[in-house]
Formats: C-alpha cells, sequence, structure tokens
C-alpha cells in the first residue's frame, strides 16, 4: 500500500509541463488543466476509493464471503479522506530534491481547531468536516460488523448475488462510487490551501447550520440503531415477543435511521457549500468564480446528500427492508396500522 500510495502521490505532484504555444491558430479543444487544485485532490482520492474495493473485492468473491464489505467501506471513506487531507504535506515530503532533515512537518489537528488556517495549520472546517466523516464511518462501520459477524457473516442482501463473481464485483464497484460521490465536498474542502481559507470569517451562517444537521442527523442515526440493536437482544431473550419494532424513534419514523444518515450527509454538504461557493473558495479550487462555476460548486456538494438519500429512498435500505417485512407481515393489521400511522422517512413531531 505505501508503494502505491507513493506512486500515485507522485503522479500528481508535479504537474506536465505544458506544451509549446503556437500562436497562428487558436486551439478549439482546450487541454483539461490538471494543476487545478480541486483535480490533484479528486484524482487521487477517488482512485484509492476503488483501489481500496477492488483489493477487498477480490478475496470477498473467490470466498463468497461479503463479511468485510461493510467494514471495507468505512476503511475507504477515512482513507480517503486522510488522504485528501494530507496530500499537500505528502507532497512537499516526496517532491524531488527535499533535502534530508528539511521534509515539512505535519499539521497539527488539535491546533487547526481554532484555526483559520495558514502555514503548518489546516482551517478548522478541513479538520472538522474531515473528523465529522471519520466518526460517522468508524460508528457504522464498527456496528455493521458487529452485526454481520453476530449473524456468522451472512447479509440477505447478497444472497442473490454472492455466488456470482460479476454481480459481486459490481457490489464493490457500486461501493467506490458511492464512497466518492459523498465525500465530493469533503474532498473539495480539503483540496482549497490552508492559507487562501484563512481569508473566510472565523464561522458562518452556512458552518452552524451544517454543523447542526450533522450532529443531528449521527445522533438520530446512532439512538435509532441502538434502539433497534436492544429490540434484537431482548427479542433474543424472551423479555417481549414483537415481531417489528414500534418504539422509540422507530414509532416517529418506519426507517429513522435512514433519516439519520441522510440528514448528516445534508449538513456536510451545507457547511461544504457555503465555502465552496465563497470568492475564496472559488479561487482555491482553480474555479472561475462565475454564476456557472458557482453552481457546478453548489451541485458537487448537492450530489452527496442526493445520491445517499436515493440509493436508502429508491435502491438498497427502504426498498428491500419494506419488501421483506410487507413479505412476512402484510396480512397484519397491527403491521397495516402501523404503517398507516407512522411516515416512512421524516419522522413525525
Amino acid at each position: 500500500m505505501a508503494g502505491l500510495l507513493s506512486a500515485v502521490l507522485h503522479a500528481t505532484s508535479k504537474p506536465p509541463q505544458p506544451s509549446p504555444v503556437h500562436h497562428s491558430q487558436p486551439s478549439n479543444h482546450p487541454v483539461p488543466d490538471y494543476r487545478n487544485p480541486f483535480l490533484r485532490t479528486l484524482v487521487p482520492s477517488i482512485g484509492l476509493a476503488y483501489t481500496l474495493q477492488a483489493a477487498t473485492a477480490l478475496p470477498s468473491i473467490l470466498t463468497q464471503s461479503e463479511r468485510f464489505y461493510d467494514a471495507s467501506g468505512s476503511i475507504t471513506y477515512i482513507a480517503c479522506t486522510a488522504l485528501s487531507l494530507y496530500l499537500p504535506t505528502l507532497r512537499a515530503r516526496l517532491a524531488p530534491g527535499t533535502a534530508a532533515g528539511q521534509t515539512a512537518a505535519l499539521p497539527s489537528l488539535l491546533a487547526s481547531l481554532t484555526s483559520k488556517g495558514g502555514v503548518g495549520l489546516w482551517n478548522w472546517r478541513q479538520v472538522v468536516l474531515s473528523a465529522a466523516v471519520t466518526i460517522w464511518a468508524a460508528r457504522l462501520g464498527s456496528f455493521l460488523f458487529a452485526r454481520i459477524t453476530a449473524e456468522d457473516g451472512r447479509d440477505s442482501r447478497f444472497d442473490s448475488i454472492r455466488s456470482s463473481p460479476a454481480k459481486f464485483g459490481v457490489a464493490f464497484l457500486a461501493q467506490a462510487t458511492w464512497v466518492s460521490l459523498c465525500l465530493m465536498p469533503v474532498l473539495a474542502i480539503n483540496s482549497i490551501p490552508s492559507a487562501a481559507l484563512a481569508a473566510l470569517p472565523f464561522v458562518t451562517v452556512t458552518d452552524v447550520v451544517g454543523l447542526l444537521l450533522y450532529v443531528g442527523g449521527i445522533t438520530f442515526e446512532a439512538t435509532a440503531d441502538r434502539q433497534k440493536n436492544q429490540w434484537v437482544k431482548e427479542k433474543k431473550e424472551k423479555k417481549h415477543s414483537e415481531d417489528f419494532l414500534t418504539r422509540g424513534l422507530w414509532g416517529k419514523s418506519r426507517h429513522p435511521n435512514y433519516f439519520g444518515e441522510s440528514t448528516l450527509w445534508t449538513g456536510i454538504a451545507t457547511a461544504a457549500a457555503g465555502v465552496m461557493m465563497s470568492q475564496v473558495g472559488q479561487a482555491g479550487m482553480g474555479f472561475s468564480g462565475s454564476g456557472v462555476a458557482r453552481l457546478g460548486a453548489l451541485a458537487m456538494a448537492g450530489v452527496s446528500p442526493a445520491f445517499v438519500t436515493f440509493l436508502l429512498l429508491k435502491v438498497s435500505g427502504i426498498p428491500m427492508s419494506e419488501n421483506k417485512y410487507d413479505e412476512r407481515y402484510g396480512n397484519r393489521k397491527d403491521y397495516q396500522q402501523w404503517k398507516k400511522d407512522t411516515p416512512m422517512f421524516v419522522p413525525k413531531l
């Protein structure tokens, strides 16, 4: 992995030299500028996501086991976030001609929490948003790994595909895509030089709103997961005979954990969008600052919660869960009453 990381960094550390300019005829096909700060962070980070998922897919396909699927997703989130945060320092350390003993020092995480950014420090937003992703990924990944371990390493989502190498491989490819799209706003913020971010006000309205949404969302998700886990434990201990959970947050929403996840990513995107659309953010990412560029920045921030919510509402979250429970309990009046009285996604007050 160290060799791979070094190769990726070297491949993006020194931009290609521009070709000689011929003034006789202007080009109608401009060449993409890979010296762009945003692309210099995006390309190696996404490359790492697909590499880690491919490395997990191979043994999983060979053993027909999904035991490490969710855990590998969480590790990929954390690794790509860390890479995007440390890329400037790593490039400086690996730069050709760097004298021994003069390597760039790693910025202090704690000092950066109260910093607007500058030499040897990150802007606090870069640290906080990176930490937000890391906390979410570590919590959810450990929760899901503990759950699948307790269930002998099997997940019903994979019953129809684990024996098909092609279909199983697509699941890991999809997970790498999920990571890449969801991390887009964080990768964008981490691509901006911290010295540029120092020109922003220390705290803005979008910072406050975004972080409040994140805290509320992850608290909602974690509480719902904890309630469901406790309910399952009590059912195994014969403390109740309920077939489906209708208490706590599960009495407010049929899928409160999914609502919490959508909300926390909306918070991350909101905090990031405020920076990405600002003049400072546009210049720092290498964008033009035009109306189109700002709209593009908003779209890149919004793709994160939009993609998560789409997956949860239309693909692998709610549809699979609802279909499973409808097949089991669809003919029961108490189940139909719970569905009638309880919103599917957004909780009732």
